[in-house]
């Protein structure tokens, strides 16, 4: 049993990626960020005949979690959510105003989650990382050789730390402490843009050389 990407899917006005796992022999499945269009993500997970079992939320902001509701009402997943993020998602409107955008609904949270969790069986076995920074509850989905890393790691960058609930130092301490520790040939799929690995951007990334070496 091996993990497929089935698809990553770049939505919404933000064009946050969506990614939808899958099992190679069971067919069950995983939707990492519903952040908008829920007939495209339901349609792949149809056509191709998925049980979703999980929904993971790197974080909760906004242009991370707009198709969320129409998702777990569509699948039953389980939805999981950092427990340092609930303040985030019980205060979307705030952020809605913030970017003058309309209230996404909401929907009930399964599973509070914390670092070195561990959830899933045979392909879809994963591991929760807590890399705090980008918000207080911000987390990694760790599969074998595979990194899914929200908003912190990107390709040639790290995520922002000037939004509610963010601390630049913790972002770097999670970079530091945990992400730049893990071995160089681990794909990264972050939550905006192209992939990655871990040695590429240790090697490439302008703002991770220059907090290892001038932060």
């Amino acid at each position: 049993m091996a993990l497929i990407i089935r698809d990553v899917l770049p939505v919404g006005l933000f064009q946050t990626n969506v990614y939808i796992l899958q099992d190679d022999v069971t067919k069950e499945a995983i939707v990492i960020d519903p952040a908008d269009e829920a007939s495209r993500i339901l349609k792949i997970i149809n056509d191709n005949e998925l049980t979703v079992k999980y929904i993971l939320l790197t974080h909760a902001h906004i242009d991370h979690i707009g198709a969320l509701k129409e998702l777990k009402d569509s699948t039953g997943a389980k939805v999981l959510l950092h427990k340092e993020d609930v303040f985030l998602y019980e205060n979307m409107h705030l952020q809605s105003s913030l970017f003058g955008l309309t209230d996404p609904l909401v929907t009930d949270i399964d599973l509070l989650i914390e670092d070195g969790m561990e959830f899933g069986q045979a392909g879809l076995k994963f591991h929760v990382i807590h890399t705090p920074g980008h918000s207080p509850g911000s987390v990694c989905y760790y599969f074998p050789d595979k990194l899914f890393s929200g908003d912190t790691l990107f390709k040639n960058g790290i995520g922002r730390s000037d939004l509610w609930g963010g601390s630049h130092e913790l972002l770097v301490e999670s970079l530091r402490g945990i992400l730049l520790n893990l071995d160089d040939a681990i794909e990264v799929y972050p939550g905006h843009g192209p992939s990655t690995t871990i040695g590429r951007e240790k090697r490439d990334n302008p703002f991770i050389i220059k907090e290892m070496w001038y932060g």
